[in-house]
């Protein structure tokens, strides 16, 4: 089957960013959110940033005048009918994941792939939420979605090789680099990232030096093109703290504990730069 509209759920950083990738890839794009307040932020979110791309010489206005053409939006979930290939990238929260994995199942066409872009949770564990577990996989994307490469391709414990062909040949097509993974809580890159931006919260809270100089050693020591700590207010403090849950349950191993202060930030709402303020403050 050609893959003429890929459906993506959610317009957020993660949906908007697919659907970006999407569209200046000449796939059609039709992204849903739950209002329309949402699927515009999503929109204004993807104009400026074509917008840098043409002000970086990358891309012409013409170019983006058809990539913003190639993108639909709807807040009506029975839209979905129309995807030949549908990407969940909602909140990473698995019950509200498995609810949407649902409904969309339900109106999607039953040859339909459906993947979902959680950094995180278990494949075969949200494959279960379908009738088609083997029309079901993971697929990662790297924010921001636009610029980064990678994609990591998961299979659930039912996923068949056709599925798994597909979705490889997807990314491809979006210009990704695809990676094949086993699943396991936070499969490869955030198995190994996550734990070293919740390591330098312990470094924080214990007073060995500020998030500036925490972050300012580890990009002039291990040439990281940003440091821990403002990465973390890039992902979402929110997002990091599911993702440490997630691995502390799921590996019953007291090294993946999330950090206090981490868990105390999150309370406050202090949740990077969403909020204005996470380890840093922004305007």
């Amino acid at each position: 089957m050609t893959i003429q509209i890929v459906g993506i759920i959610g317009a957020g950083t993660m949906g908007n960013g697919i659907a970006q990738a999407c569209a200046v890839s000449g796939v059609n794009a039709l992204m849903l959110d739950i209002n329309d307040a949402a699927v515009e932020r999503g929109l204004k979110a993807i104009s400026g940033s074509l917008d840098r791309l043409v002000k970086k010489e990358k891309l012409t206005e013409a170019g983006k005048a058809q990539a913003m053409g190639m993108i639909r939006t709807t807040t009506n979930i029975a839209d979905l009918k129309d995807a030949d290939f549908i990407i969940e990238a909602a909140t990473e929260n698995e019950g509200l994941k498995r609810k949407i994995l649902k409904d969309a199942d339900g109106v999607a066409r039953p040859e339909v792939i459906i993947a979902t872009n959680t950094s995180s949770i278990t494949i075969t564990g949200l494959a279960a939420a379908t009738s088609r577990p083997d029309k079901f996989i993971g697929m990662h994307f790297f924010n921001p979605v636009p610029m980064m490469a990678l994609v990591e391709v998961i299979r659930g414990l039912a996923t068949s090789d056709e599925t798994y062909a597909a979705t490889e040949e997807l990314a491809k097509r979006l210009g990704k680099a695809p990676i094949s993974v086993k699943n396991n809580p936070g499969f490869v890159v955030n198995r190994i990232l996550c734990p070293m931006i919740n390591e330098a919260i312990f470094v924080l809270a214990e007073g060995l030096a500020t998030a500036e100089d925490i972050d300012n050693g580890m990009r002039l020591g291990t040439n990281q093109p940003i440091g821990p700590l403002a990465l973390a207010d890039m992902i979402g403090l929110d997002t990091m703290l599911s993702v440490m849950q997630v691995f502390y349950e799921g590996f019953n191993d007291s090294k993946y504990r999330p950090a206090p202060l981490l868990k105390e930030m999150v309370a406050a709402g202090y949740l990077g730069r969403k909020t204005g303020r996470g380890f840093y403050v922004y305007k």
